[in-house]
């Protein structure tokens, strides 16, 4: 049984397929795949141009309420889906994003599902994995290495080093980095300046990456990186410093997506980032579109709650890519909702009736939400021993007042089988009818934006603006009039739906406080950063780094 072996000792016993088997089993030759070994390879471009003109399937995605200490189970309910989908006949093809280095050592563990609705090889998939995200670290921090380097042959684009807006990466939670000082030491160790690190995963590069749907299109995307400021006021960009050709040479390989499978042998395509509080938080365009291409249902997900992922994957990705999803499943738990409805953590198996209902009020504004953006909205339960039979009536009631249907996950637990019954749902619901929109539109201003999404989304009575984020809201429209008209990007806390952590439930009456502006021209959004959201996450008093282990074979434990 799932409950008596840990997440790596499931993966380690399963029967997995070679990679090349699976590939073909899609359609994909030898010759269109780079093998990484037995059991993971990347898919070539020119597959993907030979499957261009082949019809789309219906493309699911999978979000969740604010997440909690617990853990919710998207990623988990995402592959169990898919390997419910394959159990019912239907050619189904999971699209997920590729787990950071600093959660897996962090606060989280590994993150690629969990019992038996996991990516396989999981180890391989958490350390490393195809190497993207090592290959958008050295692109990065090429960059960056250039800037500096300019400054010390003579600064011939008269860059201010005060004024320097591109900072370097690392994929690890490393709080000491995060404000810097380089060139220390003596004339020829470079200009004296202040200097920032992000996580890989919140960079501008990381999100290039995962927007850019070519070659050229990377190229022409990274060029316009804004990267500084002259002492004259004049913006300077990546293309100026003649450098995003070598950055794209770095990314060539990272830009393929990597093709792996589920426990039960069900195609998977990884490819691009998390961290939908700072970054947008979705899989690569490239990686959802061939899925499509690929499959009767692609099913994606996106990072974190609702509010996070799934308004980024609405409004920006499929705003950039021209995708439009058929449904969308909100997952939920019970010890989750009773968590949000002032429970302790401690009592959260006992049953609560009044806690539940006093909790549900966060999933019943993430289903406003999509129904909002006009999709048909399947809610998920993954469901626990502890759940009582009359907890999860009163849940089923909610989503019937509200319209949508409900269905109980035991993925975890069983696979494919455990999905049954939400996948029958998940279809059904692909062929309701359905008017999608954005929650504002591209003629919007910068605020206008900021505040579609704070009312609109969060629930927010309104938007205060530190004075920093006033001028770099002036800065980016005087810079350029069609910057404005980019989509904006929010870095908020994930487990509230306004920008303090503590406030769990439906928080009201409260305003969202923006205390910077950035603009990611290379990615063409805007990033806006409220609250106290940090770009480069910090280590726990315990990391999860402390029980991973590897043995004189080669076999790694302690990855959940």
């Amino acid at each position: 049984m799932a409950e008596f072996l840990s997440d790596i000792e499931i993966a380690h016993a399963a029967k997995l397929k070679p990679i090349k088997d699976i590939a073909q089993e899609l359609g994909i030759n030898e010759q269109e795949i780079e093998l990484y070994g037995t059991y993971k390879a990347k898919i070539n471009d020119s597959f993907i141009r030979r499957r261009q003109s082949f019809p789309d399937g219906k493309l699911i995605l999978v979000t969740a309420i604010n997440p909690t200490p617990m853990g919710e189970g998207k990623t988990t309910t995402t592959v169990g889906l898919g390997e419910a989908m394959s159990k019912l006949g239907k050619r189904a093809v999971v699209a997920l994003r590729e787990p950071s280095l600093g959660p897996v050592f962090g606060i989280k563990g590994g993150a690629a599902g969990g019992g038996y609705a996991q990516v396989v090889p999981m180890e391989d998939i958490n350390l490393h994995f195809t190497g993207d995200f090592h290959a958008i670290t050295s692109a990065n921090n090429l960059l960056c290495a250039v800037i500096d380097n300019h400054l010390q042959q003579g600064n011939e684009l008269r860059i201010d080093p005060k004024r320097i807006l591109f900072s370097r990466v690392m994929d690890m939670n490393d709080r000491s980095l995060r404000n810097i000082a380089v060139g220390l030491g003596g004339k020829s160790d470079g200009v004296t300046r202040e200097d920032h690190f992000m996580i890989t995963v919140a960079s501008e590069i990381m999100a290039i990456l995962c927007l850019a749907e070519s070659i050229i299109d990377l190229k022409e995307r990274l060029g316009n990186i804004l990267v500084a400021y002259s002492y004259d006021n004049k913006p300077v960009y990546c293309r100026d410093l003649k450098v995003n050709g070598a950055m794209a040479a770095l990314l060539k390989d990272a830009m393929k997506p990597n093709l792996v499978q589920t426990l039960e042998n069900t195609p998977a395509i990884i490819h691009g980032g998390p961290f939908a509080n700072i970054a947008h938080g979705c899989n690569s365009v490239k990686a959802t579109k061939l899925a499509l291409k690929l499959a009767d249902y692609a099913i994606t997900e996106a990072g974190f709650g609702a509010d996070l992922g799934a308004e980024k994957f609405l409004d920006i990705k499929c705003r950039v890519a021209g995708l439009t999803p058929s449904a969308v499943v909100i997952v939920a738990t019970v010890r989750a909702l009773k968590y949000n409805g002032g429970a302790q953590k401690s009592a959260l198996t006992e049953e609560n009736l009044d806690a539940l209902k006093r909790g549900m009020c966060n999933l019943e504004k993430h289903i406003e939400n999509i129904q909002g953006f006009g999709l048909p909205v399947v809610v998920a339960i993954n469901r626990f021993e502890s759940d009582s039979d009359a907890e999860l009536a009163v849940l089923r009631e909610m989503c019937e007042k509200k319209g949508v249907d409900f269905a109980l996950s035991e993925v975890f637990a069983k696979g494919g089988e455990g999905g049954i019954e939400l996948a029958k749902k998940v279809i059904d619901a692909c062929q309701k009818e359905s008017s999608f929109k954005f929650t504002y539109p591209d003629e919007f201003s910068i605020t206008e934006k900021i505040e579609a999404v704070a009312k609109k989304i969060y629930g927010a009575d309104g938007v205060n603006y530190e004075p920093a984020a006033i001028k770099a809201i002036k800065d980016i429209e005087a810079l350029d009039p069609e910057y404005a008209k980019y989509p904006i990007c929010v870095a908020k806390t994930q487990y509230s739906l306004s920008d303090d952590m503590t406030k769990l439930g439906r928080p009201r009456g409260f305003n969202i406080t923006v205390r910077d502006v950035r603009l990611s021209a290379g990615a063409r959004f805007i990033v806006v950063l409220t609250g106290a959201i940090m770009t480069m996450p910090g280590l726990p008093k315990l990391p999860a780094a402390f029980n991973i282990d590897v043995d004189d074979d080669g076999n790694i434990s302690g990855l959940f």
